[in-house]
């Protein structure tokens, strides 16, 4: 455990242990250990606000705290408390980020309005031409070649060969390109692609349209593909990679 987590539960110990139904007990600070006891539960108190709010439960702080001490009616095994501590703190960040990124994707839908409709106008437009078909999450493809080979799977990695536009043809990525090809594991990319993989089998080449919210959504990538930019790659599938 490292020293900033000792001391994060010392402080909370010291903080607990020192206060009771009536409040915490008045007493002076005479000697060094005693301000540095001090200064440690000001500063628990100053981290757990900080951290829980007004969540934390100190009742149940100082009933666990007790509880383990006299070894007598512990409500959570001990070698189940990291566990719980450790999937609490997870979902509290996982849900944090989720907030951030409804909120980050609010206000791109916002400044970028125009873009994002133009990107669902061309993806729309797109459907009714020649040899398009279009999956049910909206991603659309045109085989222009069918292999023979077997399909990969979500664990599989592969080799490809792959030139990728925007709509209107400006090139933001080729391996074909550089005359060299890409190997990956199938979920290492853009949803997409992991699922248009999927549909190929080896020694096929298919033209995929890929909608913004298959592709990068409102982050965008890079300086050429911008936020909510509908994506265009042409694929081909050389070999699943053993």
């Amino acid at each position: 455990m490292k020293i900033g987590k000792i001391l994060s539960v010392v402080a909370a110990v010291v903080m607990v242990v020192s206060c009771n139904k009536n409040g915490a007990q008045s007493k002076s600070l005479e000697t060094g250990i005693d301000s540095v006891s001090y200064a440690i539960g000001v500063d628990a108190a100053r981290g757990l606000q900080s951290t829980f709010g007004k969540e934390f439960d100190i009742d149940l702080f100082y009933q666990g705290y007790k509880s383990a001490i006299d070894s007598v009616d512990l409500k959570i095994d001990p070698s189940e408390v990291q566990f719980v501590i450790q999937n609490y703190m997870r979902k509290r960040q996982e849900e944090e980020m989720e907030k951030q990124q409804a909120e980050a994707k609010k206000k791109a839908e916002e400044q970028y309005a125009k873009e994002k409709a133009a990107g669902e106008q061309l993806m729309a437009d797109n459907i009714s031409k020649e040899g398009v078909q279009t999956t049910e999450s909206g991603l659309q493809y045109i085989v222009m070649k069918e292999g023979e080979g077997d399909k990969p799977t979500a664990s599989d990695r592969v080799k490809v060969h792959y030139h990728g536009t925007l709509f209107d043809g400006t090139v933001f990525d080729s391996s074909v390109e550089r005359d060299e090809p890409a190997t990956f594991g199938v979920t290492q990319v853009i949803p997409g692609w992991v699922e248009g993989l999927q549909l190929m089998s080896v020694g096929s080449k298919y033209k995929f349209f890929i909608p913004q919210e298959l592709a990068y959504g409102y982050r965008g990538s890079g300086q050429k593909i911008g936020p909510f930019t509908p994506l265009v790659f042409e694929v081909e599938l050389l070999e699943i990679v053993k």
